[in-house]
């Protein structure tokens, strides 16, 4: 089992280019061993000001940057954390439990980001268009907001930050960030590449700390322009509401509750490898992940047969070590949470077939695990199949007919990603036109979005941003529209037109 060492046992914020020590701090703990990893800082409010103080002076500089220079900070961010994957990954895994694998794929997303984002550097595009008047010229331009706030979670500590903050920044604004104090590390190595790669002081700056005093400082700052979260719904909602009352641009990338629909004429043995990989990968715990498999009756029996051999074959514990496909759950809390709902599940009358227990013996005692858990013969209004659990379960519910299909699919508050297996053409065509989640995928689970398409969704699921893909830039540039009259007289559109 491959293992790294950090070579600090307490982290300090970034701030301005310089590593600032903050008196308080508490542990990060290993779900897969109990084991400390490192003291994060505690910060107070003056920690947020210090940060926007440095992002504000330092992002005036940046802005005049051409956005072709500003794209060459982040190739080299993308060359450096590509020659050091295995070291992130492993680093990843050891603050977040995921297996190893895992961690490699989302350590090569953030590569893949840093190197699409900087791509954008050369395309950052407006628009001109045909004045209405003659003599004159007409065009739009994307700029800068000003300083950025993002707040990001623990479950992708490294992809969803860079999803977040190579768009804003070589948009040509300065980013000050919070991240999950369960999950400090890859700030704390990202902050380092940033270093390393020449990126000025004061355009990066790592505040850790708890969203209760960063996160509320942050939010309420009136030089922080842009709030980009991602997170829970409950907290996603406050956030909006306070961000509106200043009039402040907020993303929101919150909840889901995704499901797979497995038709009569699907390849059932295909559908279990996706269902599989959604439920259970990342022990569920992804925004995306399958929490719900609205399967036809006429072949529920047999997918239940199949999925419930495959789950069989599931090999859990650490993720250092290879053989294992399912890590443990982030923290005690989030163990409580799944208990809960298996509890709830029960006394809804769902049929529980396999799991439904923490792992407390073996190799799995010191850590967080669940057993992959599978209900069967829930029914769309069950609370196990409305509301999100976030851990390793999953509810079958069957369905009569392909409309049906479609109908519970959309009968959650959530509306993230969803997936269908079929070998009809017309149904694939009509799934994807109806189906109301931001994503949609066929023959596939629902995890596997790619950076340069646009990830979010509808509903409760988020207020109509998005992260990645060229989209992301919507959500850290401000639209200018520029007219130019060279007619040498005072020109009145919509008046003077002839």
């Amino acid at each position: 089992m491959a293992t790294v060492s950090l070579q600090t046992e307490k982290l300090a914020n970034y701030i301005n280019g310089e590593w600032v020590e903050v008196n308080e701090s508490t542990s990060v703990i290993n779900p897969a061993t109990g084991e400390e990893v490192v003291q994060v800082p505690l910060s107070e409010a003056d920690s947020v000001e210090q940060a926007v103080a440095a992002a504000k002076k330092a992002q005036k500089e940046w802005a005049l940057v051409p956005a072709p220079q500003r794209a060459e900070v982040l190739y080299q961010v993308g060359y450096i954390m590509k020659e050091r994957k295995e070291r992130l990954s492993q680093l990843l895994t050891m603050e977040n439990g995921k297996v190893i694998e895992e961690a490699r794929g989302e350590v090569q997303e953030g590569i893949d980001m840093a190197f699409y984002m900087a791509g954008e550097g050369r395309r950052l595009f407006g628009q001109t268009t045909p004045a209405e008047l003659k003599d004159k010229f007409a065009m739009s331009q994307r700029c800068p907001v000003g300083v950025v706030g993002i707040i990001t979670p623990w479950n992708f500590p490294i992809a969803i930050a860079t999803w977040k903050s190579f768009p804003a920044i070589v948009a040509g604004n300065a980013v000050v960030w919070k991240p999950a104090t369960e999950t400090p590390i890859m700030a704390y190595e990202l902050a380092k590449i940033f270093e390393e790669a020449g990126l000025p002081k004061g355009i990066i700056n790592v505040v850790f700390g708890k969203g209760s005093t960063v996160g509320d400082a942050m939010v309420h700052h009136d030089d922080i322009r842009v709030i980009s979260f991602t997170g829970s719904n409950d907290t996603g909602r406050n956030i909006a509401g306070e961000c509106g009352k200043q009039l402040k641009k907020v993303s929101l990338e919150m909840g889901g509750k995704n499901a797979v629909i497995v038709m009569d004429d699907a390849d059932i043995d295909l559908a279990v490898e996706g269902i599989l990989w959604s439920a259970f990968g990342t022990s569920g715990q992804r925004c995306t992940a399958c929490s719900r498999v609205i399967v036809h009756e006429k072949v529920k029996e047999t997918l239940e047969e199949r999925l419930l051999a495959s789950m069989e074959k599931l090999t859990i514990g650490n993720g250092l070590d290879e053989s294992n496909k399912v890590g443990p759950i982030i923290n005690k809390a989030g163990l409580d949470k799944i208990k809960s709902y298996i509890e709830i599940g029960k006394n809804e009358g769902a049929k529980l077939l396999a799991g439904g227990y923490e792992i407390t013996d073996g190799e799995q005692r010191a850590g967080n695990y669940f057993a992959p858990t599978l209900f069967t013969d829930a029914t769309a209004d069950m609370r196990i199949a409305q509301e999100e659990i976030f851990g390793p379960v999953v509810s079958l519910i069957p369905v009569k007919s392909f409309e049906e299909a479609i109908e519970v699919n959309n009968g959650v508050t959530y509306g993230l990603s969803s997936s269908i297996f079929t070998g009809d053409v017309n149904r694939v065509f009509i799934a994807q036109r109806d189906l109301d989640t931001g994503i949609v995928y066929v023959n596939a689970g629902t995890t596997g979005a790619e950076i340069h398409l646009p990830f979010g969704g509808t509903k409760g699921t988020g207020n109509g941003h998005r992260d990645s893909g060229v989209q992301a830039l919507d959500v850290f540039t401000e639209w200018k529209a520029v007219y130019v009259d060279y007619s040498g007289k005072l020109q009145r559109a919509q008046i003077d037109v002839e």
